[in-house]
């Protein structure tokens, strides 16, 4: 067995002691159990390769436990847990873009200082501020808010919303506080820059485009779903395309893979594709204002990249592991509580391991140089097939038209998200340009409105259906192992080959 397959299989030992943890409180008595035995079988048993690995997968599985419980420790004994429903003063430092709604805003505040009557502490944790909309707040301002405590809702119309903001590490909310502003440029120069850029952007965009195009602009560019109306969020879902509304794993992996085979068609060098669909990549994300799930989606993506740059899907496939255990140590809660790494990861893992397999299916099906037809239809269905369960599971019904509509738009994707990035720039810095682009950026957004418009209203465009994670878990199993088979079959790379 290599170092390479070696580091796959402690990483998914790793990943299942979390997944294990998550769902299922470990007595303590049995996991002195694993340790024992883990030491035992590579201490005792060293001459014996297999045990020695045997060994070691057990030691990998009990830190991925141990992991996600430290981590569930400190969730639950934050260091304002003790002064929930008391009226406090917090001081501290906006640490994200606010939220703006229509008459509120959410501020996400790193504490600092803690006043509880005469008493002055040092507080270092993060709470969410539910304030007016005016006056307004940005990153980086050094706020002091006084109010009253509150543990999150669990439930708000069928959403965790505890869990929510759990991942995210923040264990309290403070609802309409005083608010007085302190200061103001202390968060990180460059992403205040980004910040700003992204501001003029969606300022610029909304004088030329308005509702509904816009609200889909912004969630094209910046995964902002803010000004997409409740009655579209909920085409999107009929139709299995809200994916596309989010700076997601999925999304950017695809129009990444598009990018570099149409780099490689123009006649570049796989080299210089490689490096110049990495450079976009990361332009991109920091142009956003590198949200955290446009960084993970980034990471997933690049090692995807890297594997296809060394011309090896199953080098992506372990890669695409290794990154998910690294985000896992940073933040175990993802694997639970984050539909979108969940959807980020299966999709990009149905990508390396069926991709093949549906091109050999689909041969016959013509692969343009300027539009990609069937790499963008081989990415799209395998994608597909590995997170629908997961969606299932979520949403509670199968979206049964979701294939022939994502056929229908995500090969545009690409060039759509080009064209509007152009269509931004020049509407801040090349008005006669921006009135040139705005109408074939205008039908651009409008093309996909109305295939979504028009395809939910298909009577048969979803079958409800409840899935136990027990029945989500069996499924997966299944999909893996015919995964395998296939794989076998058509003598292409899998995990351990």
């Amino acid at each position: 067995m290599t170092k390479s397959q070696l580091l796959l299989f402690f990483c998914l030992f790793f990943i299942a002691g979390i997944f294990l943890r998550s769902f299922i409180l470990i007595p303590q008595l049995l996991m002195l159990g694993f340790l024992i035995l883990g030491i035992f079988l590579i201490s005792v048993l060293w001459k014996h390769k297999k045990m020695v690995i045997v060994g070691f997968s057990l030691l990998f599985f009990l830190l991925g436990i141990w992991r996600f419980q430290t981590a569930d420790f400190k969730a639950q004994d934050n260091d304002l847990k003790i002064y929930q429903e008391e009226k406090v003063v917090l001081m501290g430092i906006i640490d994200s873009e606010p939220t703006i709604g229509m008459s509120s805003m959410r501020i996400t505040l790193k504490t600092e200082q803690m006043s509880v009557g005469d008493q002055q502490l040092f507080v270092f944790d993060r709470v969410l501020i539910n304030a007016s909309r005016y006056p307004e707040y940005h990153y980086g301002d050094k706020i002091k808010v006084k109010g009253f405590l509150k543990v999150p809702s669990e439930d708000i119309n069928g959403f965790n919303y505890k869990n929510y903001l759990k991942k995210e590490g923040i264990y309290s909310v403070m609802d309409w506080p005083e608010i007085e502003l302190i200061g103001q440029n202390f968060g990180n120069p460059l992403m205040k820059t980004l910040l700003s850029f992204k501001n003029k952007f969606e300022e610029a965009s909304r004088t030329f485009i308005s509702l509904p195009q816009e609200g889909l602009l912004e969630a094209l560019i910046f995964g902002e779903e803010s000004n997409i109306n409740k009655d579209l969020k909920e085409k999107f879902n009929l139709t299995g395309t809200r994916h596309i509304t989010a700076v997601s794993g999925m999304n950017i992996t695809i129009i990444a893979a598009l990018i570099l085979s149409f780099t490689l068609s123009l006649g570049f060098w796989r080299r210089q594709a490689f490096y110049l669909t990495a450079f976009l990549l990361v332009f991109y994300i920091l142009m956003i204002g590198a949200p955290a799930s446009a960084v993970r989606a980034g990471i997933m993506a690049f090692f995807f990249l890297a594997g296809q740059y060394f011309g090896r899907l199953s080098s992506s496939g372990r890669a695409i592991v290794f990154a998910g255990a690294l985000m896992l140590i940073q933040n175990p809660f993802l694997l639970s509580l984050d539909i979108g790494f969940q959807l980020s990861f299966l999709a990009i893992i149905g990508m390396v391991y069926l991709q093949p397999i549906f091109s050999n299916w689909l041969s016959k099906i013509p692969d343009f140089k300027v539009f990609p037809l069937k790499s963008t239809l081989t990415a799209t269905l395998s994608a597909q097939v590995f997170t629908l369960p997961i969606l299932i599971y979520n949403f509670g019904y199968i979206p049964l038209i979701s294939p022939l509509v994502n056929i229908l738009i995500v090969p545009f994707l690409a060039p759509f998200t080009i064209l509007i990035f152009i269509f931004g720039l020049s509407a801040i810095l090349l008005l006669p340009l921006a009135y040139i682009l705005f109408w074939p950026t205008w039908l651009s957004l409008t093309y996909i409105i109305e295939i979504i418009n028009s395809f939910s209203k298909v009577s048969f465009v979803s079958l409800s259906l409840n899935l136990s994670s027990v029945w989500l878990v069996v499924l997966y199993l299944i999909l893996g192992l015919l995964t395998w088979r296939l794989n076998k079959k058509y003598s292409t790379p899998i995990f351990l080959r």
